[in-house]
């Protein structure tokens, strides 16, 4: 990863996504199976199970992932899913089911994370928090696939542009310049 810094625990709430280099972070029924194989640098997970202090998703994504756990063993930290039914809800150790705006949601993450970060993982709930104000980071781990469909990092239909800074770079407006090449059955590398 170059020209980014490490994630540090600094009390930021993050949207923290693995998504396909044409903007999808989930397959059209929620699904992350196309990260297999995908790699990353070394010490990739164990950095920001260190730095997230509690997780933050949507009802939707939450259901279709199951019982599952951000960074597998490596974390044991507090998750809050955001719905409008917390009723009809299954329960699931160290998770709470909010009804709530998403502000409050937040400031109610923020408070159990203990001072690290809070790590966004719902492009829906994601955007709601950009239009409030309330994101600190955005941080994209771009992987080598084209999905063609699936959920968007940011879906906004007629909204107004969010004009982003690049950190860790001279320039904040700069481009991020990404190169790849397509494999075939002929040529996988």
């Amino acid at each position: 990863m170059t020209g980014t810094e490490r994630q540090t625990a600094a009390g930021k709430v993050l949207l923290h996504f693995g998504m396909s280099l044409d903007g999808f972070v989930a397959t059209p029924d929620h699904g992350h199976e196309w990260m297999t194989g995908i790699s990353f640098r070394p010490g990739h997970i164990q950095e920001y199970a260190e730095t997230t202090g509690a997780v933050l998703g949507g009802r939707t994504g939450w259901d279709a992932a199951g019982d599952g756990r951000p960074y597998g063993v490596a974390w044991h930290g507090p998750i809050f899913v955001l719905t409008h039914h917390p009723e009809d809800a299954t329960p699931a150790d160290r998770v709470t089911f909010l009804d709530c705006d998403p502000a409050e949601a937040v400031r109610i993450a923020l408070a159990a994370a203990g001072g690290k970060n809070v790590e966004v993982f719902s492009p829906t709930v994601g955007r709601q928090l950009l239009q409030l104000g309330l994101v600190d980071e955005i941080d994209l781990h771009i992987a080598p696939i084209l999905l063609g469909d699936g959920i968007r990092l940011y879906d906004n239909p007629g909204g107004e542009p969010i004009r982003l800074h690049r950190l860790g770079g001279s320039d904040p407006a700069s481009a991020v310049d990404v190169r790849y090449r397509p494999t075939t059955a002929d040529n996988p590398t």
